[in-house]
């Protein structure tokens, strides 16, 4: 009898230490695991916004002169030096009036030559002097504007550049001023964008920072300065802004016009009040309201907070609620309950 006592009393211990570690296995496994982030100080907010490359030096070219294209030399997409020749005018009507400018030219050159000679010998008066000086200076003008519009009747570029578009084909007649070609600079240190009204304070601020990362670029930041900005807006989208590039530090990645692109706008924040969080810590129950979890000690406190701006890709101000070096939670909000335990499986 005594045996059988002493059995049972093991058995029943056994099952007892079994049943308490299962418990204890059951309690581990409930603890959520949490991830965290430190509060910090709000330094600086970094504000973003999309933007494109745009050209530095853009053209549409045209002849001064009305004629008839004897040619296009270029074609679209094509490179062309400085002073290389694109399109010409037929130069033939030019060409007959810049020979009769040049007749009546030295017709009055000769005249007026010779009546200086008489004028010296008091032949002539200085009256009829005057009228052939008159006449040879008249001369000269036109036959100096005729060799000019010779000159205009080919048209060369301005800059280095590629063709973007042409316009007119051979043996078409075009008009002064008829747009024959656009000519644009491949290499672009120009980049456009729009600011809301709320934040162009910042524009006039010398601690504001610029900063580019071109789509073809995701992992390099081009640092940039502001160029020209509008202070007026056309339409609710915005105000234009336009910042510049380093061109030496962008020449290497060829920017071209049209590539776009994201503007990160940095701004030094004075205050003292206010920290930063990632968004992912806001938690925002069906009850309404602004919270935080803060860890402290292993456990996790509900703690309301008040919010400012959101800046950067994920951040966001706290005016109120937490301070610097606070530990807060960042993936696992909306599991977590007042006091309860957690396991913090990042740094």
């Amino acid at each position: 009898m005594c045996r059988r006592i002493t059995l049972f009393c093991i058995l029943f211990s056994v099952a007892i230490t079994s049943l308490a570690c299962r418990e204890r296995k059951i309690e581990a496994r409930d603890v959520p695991t949490v991830k965290v982030a430190t509060v910090r100080a709000v330094d600086y907010v970094d504000r973003d916004f999309a933007g494109m490359a745009t050209a530095d030096d853009a053209v549409n070219l045209a002849f001064k002169i009305s004629g008839r294209v004897a040619s296009v030399d270029v074609s679209k997409g094509q490179y062309v030096n400085k002073g290389e020749l694109l399109s010409q005018l037929d130069p033939r009507d030019v060409e007959l009036q810049v020979a009769a400018d040049k007749a009546q030219y030295e017709r009055a050159e000769s005249q007026y030559e010779r009546m200086k000679r008489l004028l010296a010998h008091e032949a002539v008066s200085q009256q009829e002097f005057e009228v052939a000086q008159t006449a040879y200076v008249q001369a000269k003008s036109q036959y100096e504007n005729s060799k000019d519009l010779l000159q205009d009747t080919k048209l060369r570029a301005p800059f280095a550049g590629v063709i973007e578009r042409t316009y007119v084909d051979a043996y078409q007649r075009v008009s002064s001023g008829e747009t024959i070609l656009r000519l644009v600079n491949p290499i672009s240190t120009t980049v456009e964008f729009t600011m809301p009204e709320s934040s162009m304070a910042l524009l006039g601020d010398t601690l504001t920072r610029f900063y580019v990362t071109f789509d073809n670029y995701p992992k390099i930041r081009f640092s940039a300065h502001l160029g020209t900005y509008a202070k007026t807006a056309s339409d609710a989208s915005g105000f234009p802004v336009s910042i510049k590039l380093d061109r030496a530090e962008v020449v290497p990645y060829n920017i071209s016009p049209g590539m776009t692109c994201q503007i990160t706008i940095r701004s030094a924040e004075r205050s003292a009040d206010e920290v930063a969080v990632p968004l992912t810590a806001v938690y925002a129950p069906a009850e309404g309201g602004e919270y935080v979890w803060v860890v402290d000690g292993g456990r996790v406190e509900r703690q309301a907070v008040v919010l400012g701006d959101v800046f950067g890709r994920d951040m966001v101000t706290v005016r109120k609620g937490l301070s610097v070096g606070d530990v807060v939670v960042t993936a696992g909000i909306y599991r977590l309950q007042e006091g309860e335990e957690v396991k913090v499986i990042n740094r």
